[in-house]
């Protein structure tokens, strides 16, 4: 594979929502935590701790995960409701689900279909590999978090460079307890989020549309 550019790996990351069902072989896995290894935190305490699930474990994992979701089981480490999001965060959040259930013709209005389309989070979209990233608690978890937001970064723009695709999905955190128990890790690590990755179904209409960004100019003030 050629060589990419850094502002090409950054331009062409995108979540990806259908994946081949290829595994992801050892040795370029292993190049790709190796990057994200090399992330920065805070006064080096690199606090990441990733559990990768494939195979068998991984179909197990989701099986149980969508047992718990139909008996309506849940229980997150970390809160998160898109109610709490006020004017243009909501907004984009609206323009995001609106745009991807255009892609795979799904209506407004036909809620089984988007309540289908949801529980694909729980079968990791088809991605043969989950990485679920744990965190301990420190404080009030803002640094530690902070540190595992560039670890994940850092994990998805390797897996671009290498030809791969993957997707931070924080509906996999509402299950924390019942991956800590499937994959028995201790209670004192706390999980906000999961990424399923693997090589991009290109052909899949849920990885045909792109999401615009806003301009520098929303998120930038420049002093001086």
């Amino acid at each position: 594979m050629s060589e990419l550019l850094f502002r090409d790996v950054v331009r062409n990351r995108h979540s990806v929502r259908s994946f081949l069902p290829d595994p992801v072989p050892a040795d370029v896995l292993r190049e790709v935590l190796q990057d994200a290894q090399l992330a920065p935190s805070n006064c080096n305490t690199q606090p990441w701790q990733v559990h990768i699930v494939s195979g068998e474990k991984r179909d197990a994992l989701s099986k149980a995960i969508l047992a718990d979701d139909e008996a309506g089981r849940y229980k997150l480490d970390f809160s998160f409701d898109l109610a709490d999001f006020d004017g243009v965060y909501r907004q984009r959040a609206r323009d995001q689900g609106a745009a991807y259930y255009q892609a795979i013709g799904i209506a407004r209005e036909a809620k089984e279909e988007r309540q289908t389309a949801t529980r694909l989070n729980l079968s990791f979209f088809g991605a043969p590999h989950v990485a679920l990233l744990f965190m301990p608690e420190v404080g009030d978890n803002v640094r530690v978090a902070g540190d595992l937001g560039m670890y994940a970064q850092t994990f998805l723009l390797a897996l671009t460079a290498h030809g791969l695709g993957g997707i931070p999905q924080t509906m996999l955190g509402m299950y924390a307890d019942t991956i800590r128990e499937v994959l028995d890790i201790d209670p004192s690590s706390k999980m906000p989020f999961g990424i399923s990755f693997g090589y991009p179904d290109m052909n899949h209409a849920a990885n045909t549309y792109r999401i615009g960004k806003a301009a520098i100019e929303e998120s930038v003030t420049f002093h001086g």
